[in-house]
Order: C-alpha cells, then structure tokens, then sequence
C-alpha cells in the first residue's frame, strides 16, 4: 500500500443501520442520514485501530437511496442491492490501496474478502448507546 493513499472504507448502510433497534425501520432514509452524519468525524480521524484520513463511501439501498453526499462521506445509491454495489466497490479498488468494509454480513465478507478487502463490524462506526 502506499504511503499517500488513504484507506478507503465503504459502509454497508442497511447492516450498519439495522445493527441497533432504535427504530430506524420507521424512516429509513432518515436513519441512513444519522448514519452518514455520524460518519464524518471518521473522514478525518479514522476509525478504531485505523490512522485518519480515509476515505469513507456509504452505500445505501431502499428506501434509503437519495441520501446526499456530505464532505467527508460519499454515498452511493445501489441501483439493486448494496451487497452487489459494495462487493463491486471493493473489486475496483486499487490493489496498492487498503480496503476496509463495514458489515456483520457473513455472505458479504466472504465475498469483499475474496477481492483483498478486510471487514469490521458494525459496532467500530456505530457503537451501542450507554445503557
């Protein structure tokens, strides 16, 4: 990997968003909008156990898509499923470059991992509520 390139992390937003019951399935695009927003901070100082800045892509299916992208935070609407957008995102990714994605979907994982990708968690950018 290069030294200058930034790490790019792509978010599978419906994993990410479904991953806390805060009743999020009430209004979906209004749950992928507090995802995006809460994503920004990560733009520039990275994610847990991850050196800022990186490039961070949150891909949005469903009733989600529409979701403007902010500074800091692409989003990319899956014309069909995310999972296929998100496995074609870490395919074309520049082999020189690290490649990091955000799910708990096992199916996923295999597949991004399959192209170099290393996946984390749900929790690494949405962590659980204090109790």
């Amino acid at each position: 990997m290069s030294d200058d390139a930034a790490v790019l992390v792509i978010v599978d937003g419906a994993n990410v968003v479904g991953s806390v019951p805060d009743g999020w399935w009430r209004d979906r695009h209004g749950a992928a909008v507090r995802l995006r927003d809460a994503l920004v901070p990560y733009a520039k100082d990275g994610l847990p156990g991850l050196h800022g800045p990186v490039e961070l892509v949150l891909v949005v299916e469903g009733a989600a898509r529409g979701v403007a992208s902010v500074a800091g935070v692409r989003v990319d609407s899956a014309p069909g499923s995310g999972d296929d957008l998100i496995a074609e995102l870490a395919a074309a990714a520049d082999p020189e470059r690290e490649c990091v994605v955000v799910t708990a979907d096992r199916g996923l994982r295999q597949r991004v991992e399959a192209y170099g990708a290393r996946c984390v968690g749900p929790r690494t950018v949405r962590p659980l509520p204090p109790a």
